[in-house]
Formats: structure tokens, C-alpha cells, sequence
């Protein structure tokens, strides 16, 4: 996956050089065969799982000797490079621990594995959903192994996905800490902190129960919800504060709700290719494509839009791969 065909520096630069090594050149890639299996006396494990947040699978191959030890883990990954490259550490975390320890691995230890240093995460948050289809894929083939139903290692109701953060974690801490707002619920317990979805409805995954709801129940359940003084809201941060991925998630929603609309009448739409301080890079598909009027007009539409809604600064600009 070459930078030039995807990204441009500033989304690119949000990827570890780990991850992007991984992209071009997994090191685990490949399949096991029973022919393989047999001749090395292993039992082989091929398992193979699909991401409902992104349309990504993965395929995983484990050789397991008498004493449950992993030998060798190899993968095929059907979609994005974070998906091959999260698929990639995966494999190679699994190898040399047993089947009960593999089982073990989570999703952050993934991405945490796949971090430049300790304290700069390897990957956007909205790319975290990734790394989460890598940890469930391993309980499908500790399943598997087990021969018995993976809802056994099913942990209790998660309401943060890509941390694998559950509901009663969040609680506690609200409990536990005094918590009030949300912000602080996200600081407390790292939930909402990667893509954001979970903290209220409107982000790109629709949840069954939000940040929100979790803290207006406890605070309701252990009679403080008059006490607190503030709301139970995300506090409106002013567009140029906040980080890419919210910058990100606001001009998709704005792009949703008004533009993609009107271009689709005319069997026209954009992707957002890059996003540089306010610059918006986009990219035309379908009618809108070879049309001229899209270089001036619709994409002074585009500009307009979002400034009205999100910041004035923000301008528009073709995106040249």
C-alpha cells in the first residue's frame, strides 16, 4: 500500500513506522495447509472473522502442539492496511504461548505492540475498530480449538470497542471517582478516547448504550444527579481545538447531511482524501468526476457549507494523488 495512492502527510504521519512497515511487507502473511499440519504431527486451527464496522475479514492459521502451544500463526487480511498490519502483530504475538494464553491478547496489547514509543498511539482512533476484529478473531480460534461456543469468552456488555472497555468498568469508576461529566468518565477509564462513537449518538457506529446514558443513570441510581452542576454532554470544543480524528468526524457528518445529498441527485459524490490544519482535501466520484462545474462551483458549495457549519477558515481543495 504505497502513501501516495491513499493518504497525503498529514493522515499518514498519524501511523506508527511499525504499522506502515507492516502494510508493505507482514512478515506472517500466508496460510497453513494440512498437509503442513500433518507432517510437523501439529493440529491446525483455520479460522476466519469479518469486522460489521468496516466490511474487513481476516483469516487466521495456528499450528498448536500436545501441550497447547502456538508454533506458528500465519494470516490473510481482506481489507485495509491497518486491518494486515493489525492482523500482522497478531500472528506474532500469538507465537510460543498457549492457546489459554493467546486468549489473553487484547487489542490494545496489538496496537500498543505496534507503537513507535510508548506514549504516541500507532494508529488514528477511527482506525482503532482494526485492531479489535485482530482480538476477536483469536477468541474464534481458541474456540475453535476448544471445540466449544466462543459467547464463553464473551466479557461482560462492552460499550467501548476499541478500548474493550465494559459497562460495569465505566460504572464503578463513575461510583467509585465521583465522576459528573463525561469528560471526566472518558479521562477516568480511557472509554470514547480512540474514535468516539461510543460517547453519544451521531458518531459512525450506532451503539446500543452511550457514554452519556451510563453516566445520567448512575448519577440518577445513586440520587447525585441534582448535584451535578454541569451536563452530561460533550462540551462544545471549538473546531480548531480539537483533535483530527473530531475534525474528521464532524466534516464527514456535515458532508452526510447536506452535500452528499444534492451530488447524489445528480449521481455525483466526494470522499475526503487528507485533512491539513482547515484544508480540506476531497475527491470526486461517480458524474462529478468529469465535470467541470465541479472545480468551481460545487466545490465553492463544498467550502461554503462547511464554513457556515463548523469554521470559517476552513477551505477546500481537489485532491491531486
Amino acid at each position: 500500500m504505497a502513501k501516495e495512492t491513499l493518504l497525503s502527510k498529514g493522515m499518514w504521519e498519524q501511523y506508527s513506522e511499525k504499522v506502515r512497515d507492516r502494510m508493505n511487507k507482514p512478515g506472517h502473511f500466508g496460510e497453513i495447509t494440512k498437509d503442513e499440519a500433518h507432517k510437523a504431527n501439529l493440529k491446525l486451527v483455520d479460522v476466519i472473522h469479518g469486522s460489521e464496522a468496516c466490511g474487513d475479514a481476516v483469516q487466521l492459521f495456528l499450528l498448536v502442539d500436545k501441550d497447547n502451544v502456538i508454533k506458528k500463526a500465519r494470516f490473510k487480511s481482506f481489507g485495509c492496511g491497518t486491518a494486515i498490519a493489525a492482523s500482522d502483530m497478531m500472528a506474532e504475538l500469538c507465537v510460543g504461548k498457549t492457546i489459554d494464553q493467546a486468549l489473553r491478547i487484547t487489542n490494545l496489547d496489538v496496537e500498543r505492540a505496534l507503537r513507535d514509543n510508548p506514549e504516541t498511539p500507532a494508529v488514528p482512533g477511527q482506525k482503532m475498530h482494526c485492531s479489535v476484529m485482530a482480538y476477536d478473531v483469536i477468541k474464534k480460534a481458541v474456540a475453535s480449538y476448544k471445540n466449544v461456543d466462543i459467547k464463553e469468552f464473551d466479557e461482560a456488555e462492552i460499550v467501548c470497542h476499541c478500548g474493550r472497555i465494559t459497562r460495569k468498568q465505566i460504572e464503578k469508576a463513575i461510583i467509585e471517582k465521583n465522576l459528573t461529566t463525561v469528560e471526566q468518565v472518558i479521562e477516568a477509564t480511557g472509554a470514547g478516547s480512540y474514535c468516539g462513537s461510543c460517547i453519544r449518538p451521531g458518531g459512525h457506529e450506532e451503539k446500543n448504550v452511550y457514554l452519556v446514558n451510563i453516566l445520567d443513570d448512575v448519577l440518577r441510581r445513586t440520587g447525585k444527579k441534582e448535584e451535578a452542576s454541569v451536563t452530561t454532554g460533550v462540551r462544545d470544543i471549538p473546531f480548531s481545538e480539537l483533535k483530527m480524528p473530531q475534525k474528521l468526524k464532524k466534516i464527514e457528518a456535515v458532508l452526510d447531511q447536506i452535500v452528499r445529498p444534492a451530488l447524489a441527485a445528480d449521481h455525483g459524490g466526494l470522499e475526503v482524501m487528507d485533512l491539513e490544519n482547515t484544508t480540506v482535501f476531497i475527491s470526486y466520484t461517480g458524474s462529478c468526476a468529469g465535470c467541470a462545474g465541479a472545480l468551481h462551483g460545487t466545490l465553492d458549495f463544498i467550502q461554503k457549507t462547511l464554513q457556515e457549519k463548523l469554521n470559517a477558515s476552513i477551505t477546500v481543495k481537489p485532491f491531486q494523488g
